[in-house]
Order: structure tokens, then sequence, then C-alpha cells
């Protein structure tokens, strides 16, 4: 019998550091991706209340009845990340996936690390492989969260 994996984690998509403009992105470009790809996208402008830049908050269907909501910021071509908030492996593994091949330049251009494994002092990101399925990414996000101790 097989259990779902069902451990819920903010999981954070950044360029590599030692090519941190790799995206060359911005809130338009990504909004424009969203709005093509997601149709009926929820998208909302605002500011960080962190860091006092623009932010793009989004909610979006990334399979039949999967919704996944997030932030992005991208205040200049050299700082960019985006955040799916409360996901499944399967489910940020969708985001992943369309983000790898349907928004950034390069498939090869993607870190990534969840807050589960941050707060459990462990900050090195993971490189999301340049191939794959949403299986693939799913179970390297799985291990990701396994190295924690999240299992």
């Amino acid at each position: 019998m097989t259990t779902e994996y069902n451990q819920r984690s903010n999981f954070v998509f950044a360029p590599p550091a030692d090519n941190p403009a790799a995206w060359q992105a911005s809130l338009e470009t990504f909004r424009d991706a969203l709005e093509r790809d997601f149709p009926g996208a929820f998208l909302e402008a605002n500011t960080s209340g962190l860091r006092d830049f623009p932010v793009l908050d989004f909610e979006i269907e990334v399979a039949p009845d999967v919704h996944l909501t997030g932030t992005s910021a991208m205040p200049t071509v050299d700082y960019a990340y985006i955040s799916v908030i409360e996901a499944t492996p399967d489910e940020a593994a969708a985001f992943a996936v369309w983000l790898r091949d349907s928004y950034v330049p390069s498939p090869a251009s993607v870190r990534f690390m969840s807050s589960f494994v941050m707060e459990n002092g462990d900050e090195m990101p993971w490189r999301l492989p340049a191939t794959g399925d949403t299986t693939d990414i799913a179970a390297l996000m799985r291990e990701h969260l396994a190295a924690a101790g999240a299992e």
C-alpha cells in the first residue's frame, strides 16, 4: 500500500549564485508568463514588508484542482526569487517544471530550497535538474526534505 507523501513546505526558486542575472527576469515578464500559461491566475502587485520593494503575489492552478500560491520578487536583473507557499513536493514540482521549461531562459539555471530544510539548519540550495518530468522533480524535492529529517 502506498502512503501519500504530503509534507508541506515553502519552496524558493532562484537563479544560480554564480550568475544571479541568468534569468534576466522582471515582474512584468513573470506576470505575462503567468497570464499566458495559467488562465484565471490571480495576480496582485504588492510591496515586500521585509525589503520594501515590489513583489507579485500569485495564485495559479498548476494542474487540475491543484492550486498554488506564491510570491515573486525581481527588483533588479541580478536579484530574483520566486516562492511557493505551503506546497507538497508534487505541487512544487509542477511549478518547478513550468518555471524551468517555460519561463527561465536556460533549464540549467534554477536552484531551490525549502523553508523546512532551512529551519533545520541547512541553507544550501539544491540544483533543479535541466531535464526530468514532474515525477522526477517531486522525487528530488522529497529527497531534499528527507535530508533534513522531514520523513
